[in-house]
């Protein structure tokens, strides 16, 4: 490869304001009409999330496409964070993708969270006519992707010759807003090679309890993959702090009583593949989940809460989130 692009400098603002905070994120519903997602985007910033994450399928679900989706938003909200949760390298050139998050960060002058994986939808790559490859190959393809991007915000016209991708003299202007560089997230727990590439060049690691981030069932295997992150970024020479913890919630489910909680579950049934994550309860009950987690290192939380309970969004802003404590 021409360039050999890691992470350098200093970190993103956003990123250094985690490690005296705990922030909450929520993975919007996408798969509602626009008029119908603007309005949740801009009550989940009215009741003080720190980020709107939008998920990046789009065929496979039935939902608006991510980088359309975060464009609009860049011009219709005012404060909070706007995340790619997670968009998959295989799904656009670098070089389109580079340009199009640092378009998004401009419009919204710099509110974008860049959330990259490997991609993992098998029924959306078949949708889509691309092959599955290897996860050794897409994990490839992710970093060269994570290589071009960074090397294009560098300011300078652009070489890479990789194995996936190559350009000669690519410009990358204009550059984004955001100074020294769009924060990056690279989803996933993989401890063989997606920690690795999280401590080589990423701001932000995610993880949580579902196949797709991890399988980080157990409060062990969150506490196996911390070890294995920092064994990286000692060999990078990285101060670990730099970077920010975060965890998936695949569904948040909160009431004040348990024959509340009861109906709602009724009324609310969480998907199968989402049952085993899902931090449910009444109010202490999921403080108490939070702050478990919390106290074992996490910074951010990024949660799935189903369209129809707003009460879940509610319970957690006003009487949750401000009684979790940091350490």
């Amino acid at each position: 490869m021409t360039e050999n692009v890691q992470q350098t400098g200093t970190s993103p603002s956003w990123i250094v304001e985690g490690e005296s905070k705990v922030r909450f994120g929520i993975l919007s519903n996408i798969f509602l009409e626009w008029e119908s997602l603007l309005k949740e985007v801009l009550y989940i910033e009215e009741l003080g999330y720190d980020a709107a994450c939008i998920y990046d399928h789009p065929v496979s679900t039935g939902s608006s496409d991510c980088w359309t989706t975060l464009s609009m938003l860049a011009v219709t909200t005012k404060r909070i964070r706007l995340m790619s949760f997670v968009s998959s390298a295989y799904y656009r050139h670098p070089a389109i993708l580079a340009r199009m998050a640092a378009d998004v960060d401009r419009a919204s002058h710099g509110r974008l969270v860049l959330g990259l994986g490997m991609g993992d939808d098998k029924a959306e790559f078949e949708q889509l006519g691309i092959p599955l490859p290897s996860v050794n190959e897409r994990q490839e393809r992710l970093e060269e992707t994570i290589q071009i991007i960074k090397g294009l915000w560098q300011g300078k016209p652009f070489d890479y010759q990789g194995r996936h991708f190559q350009l000669q003299q690519t410009n990358g202007y204009p550059l984004p807003m955001q100074q020294p560089h769009v924060p990056l997230l690279i989803g996933g727990g993989g401890e063989r090679v997606t920690l690795r590439q999280v401590a080589q060049y990423a701001d932000m690691s995610n993880f949580g309890p579902h196949v797709w981030t991890g399988s980080a069932f157990r409060l062990e295997d969150i506490q196996r993959k911390y070890d294995v992150l920092n064994v990286y970024c000692e060999a990078y020479s990285r101060p670990s702090k730099t970077i920010l913890h975060s965890y998936f919630v695949p569904t948040l489910q909160v009431a004040r009583t348990q024959e509340e909680l009861n109906a709602k579950r009724l009324l609310n049934p969480i998907r199968e593949d989402a049952v085993r994550g899902a931090i449910v309860g009444t109010i202490e009950e999921v403080k108490n989940q939070v702050q478990t987690l919390v106290n074992m290192g996490m910074q951010y939380f990024i949660m799935y809460v189903l369209p129809t309970d707003t009460e879940s969004l509610e319970i957690f802003a006003h009487e949750i989130m401000p009684a979790i404590q940091y350490t």
